[in-house]
Order: C-alpha cells, then structure tokens, then sequence
C-alpha cells in the first residue's frame, strides 16, 4: 500500500533545510562599506581574503567590512573592472571561508541562493530562485561587456552586489554583480578564483591592444555571398593609431573585420573579447573585407603603452 506524503511535513524540511543552508553560508558573507557605497563581500579565506565587486567600492582605497558586531579595516589588494571583481585582505580576525562549487557545472533550472548583508546585520538577506542561462552576455551595461555569465530569476536589491549565489549544498557558485532586465547577473565563481588567485600574487592583469576606432556595421549581402562569408555584420576600422600594432599589420580606415584568429567578429564587443591577455605579443590573424574581398594581416597585440610583457 502506498504511503500518503503529508504535504506539510515536506513543506517544513524544506523550509528548516534552507534555514539552516542560510546560517550556514553567512558565517562567509561580510559588509562592505566604502563611502557612500555599500555591498557585500565574500570571504576566500582563512587569512582574510575577500572578494565583491569593484563597482561596489567606488574608488576607495580602503573600505570597512563586517559580521555583525564585528568590524575590520580592509586594504584593497587588487581590482579587475573589466570583470567587475575586487580582491580585498581584511587583518584582526578570525573568519571562515566559503565552500567553493563549480560553476561549469551549472545547469538550466538548478535552484540556488543569493545573499547579502549590506548594513551589517546580525543576519543577511536572501532570496531564491533558479538558473535561467549559463553563458548569458550583457553589453554597453557600465561601458563593458560581460560574457558568459549566469542568470537567474532570483531578485537582487540593492546591496546584494559582491555577494554570494550559491546552490543547494552551500557551495559558492557565483558572485552577484547586478539585477537588469528582471534578472539576476552573477559572475562564474571558476573566473573569480582565477582571477582572485592572480590578484593574491601581486600579477597585474592586461589588456591586449590594437590601436583602432571601430564600430559594428552591416556587410551587404552580395559583399557576403561574394566573400564566401556567413555573417551579416562585422567591425569597420574608422580610425587607426600611428605607430599601433593595427597600423604596423597594414589596416586602414574603411576596413572591416570579420575575423579574429578564425572566430567570427560580428560586433565591436567582440574585440575586446577575443583580446584576451594571452594573445599580447602572439602573432594573431585578421580576417578583413577590403575594396569588397577577403584579405587576412598578421597582427601583434600589445599593451596601451606598446610591451609585451
């Protein structure tokens, strides 16, 4: 005979499993005060490391965090504002690291958590939801663009930037940067702790260069079919710096980009994209159309400054 599920008792170990998946993760989350601004922080490890935001810190040089009564001075030890992320090293205390997931792992429809303690209180804010994409893309939002990311449909308010999103067994798996478009955008916890590993060692990241002004056009269809080439935009070069990697590879003004080492380039955000740092003194290949026909250049990427190193 089949044993009836009382619907009430599924309901209060639900609810007593997420209460105590809360006061669990919160032993790992942090204020964080700088001015006017305020978020929250996530702590990496046992010596006080802690990651948020960069836009939450709103170019201090030193901030305030917190657990409830308790209050530290944190130096800012590195940011990446391309990704969005500061690195931060609190001193005087004890503190309890988050566990870390895996953010390739994700899936569409995982429920997870997100949490906040902007004001320092004795217990943080959170709320649910579930993964809505795993490689979502945001464009033009504070003058970047942020690729790969995780969605979700669990709302962040303010103050919820630099916090954690975490699944069902606590595990971190991604750090809340904004709520657009009735979605909350997080950053994959995999490129966070590299690039908060890269920050604890002191590595400056770079930025590779090319040395042109460019927008995102449309090629005209016969110009495509003629080109043999399956894609309606690409990037024209409207201006190319002197003495620039761009100008030593030969492009000119009325050049259009359509490919970066054979990947398409279909908009001007992907330029930045496909510069990652691994590509600064690496020979590259253009794909541009040129008075209506394919050429390719080989181009050299450097830093703004003109090293490789």
């Amino acid at each position: 005979m089949t044993q009836l599920v009382n619907p009430i008792e599924v309901l209060k170990s639900l609810s007593e499993a997420t209460s105590q998946l809360i006061k669990k993760t919160s032993q790992s989350v942090v204020s964080v005060r700088a001015q006017m601004s305020r978020g929250t922080g996530v702590i990496l490890s046992k010596d006080g490391y802690i990651v948020t935001c960069n836009h939450v810190l709103a170019g201090c040089n030193t901030v305030k965090v917190g657990q409830g009564e308790k209050t530290f001075t944190a130096k800012i030890v590195g940011t990446d504002p391309h990704n969005d992320i500061a690195l931060l090293k609190a001193e005087g205390g004890e503190f309890t690291p988050i566990e870390m997931g895996d953010s390739e792992k994700l899936s569409v429809g995982q429920y997870v958590f997100a949490l906040a303690n902007p004001f320092n209180r004795a217990q943080p804010t959170a709320t649910t939801g579930i993964v809505t994409s795993v490689n979502s893309t945001i464009r033009g939002w504070r003058g970047t663009q942020m690729e790969n990311i995780i969605a979700t449909d669990a709302q962040l308010n303010p103050g919820f930037s630099g916090g954690p999103l975490v699944d069902v067994d606590g595990r971190i798996i991604g750090i809340n940067t904004a709520y657009v478009w009735q979605r909350g955008i997080a950053i994959p916890i995999n490129r966070v702790k590299a690039i908060a590993d890269r920050l604890m060692t002191g590595r400056v990241l770079k930025k590779a260069y090319l040395g042109i002004i460019a927008n995102t056009v449309a090629i005209p269809q016969e110009i495509a079919e003629q080109a043999d080439l399956d894609q309606e935009t690409g990037v024209m070069i409207f201006s190319v710096e002197a003495g620039s990697p761009a100008r030593k590879a030969g492009l000119a003004m009325g050049d259009v980009i359509v490919k970066f080492n054979d990947k398409p380039v279909t908009d001007f955000y992907d330029i930045p994209r496909l510069l990652a740092e691994d590509t600064i003194g690496k020979e590259a290949k253009l794909t541009i159309i040129r008075r209506e026909k394919l050429y390719e250049a080989t181009i050299v990427p450097t830093t703004h400054g003109g090293e490789n190193d």
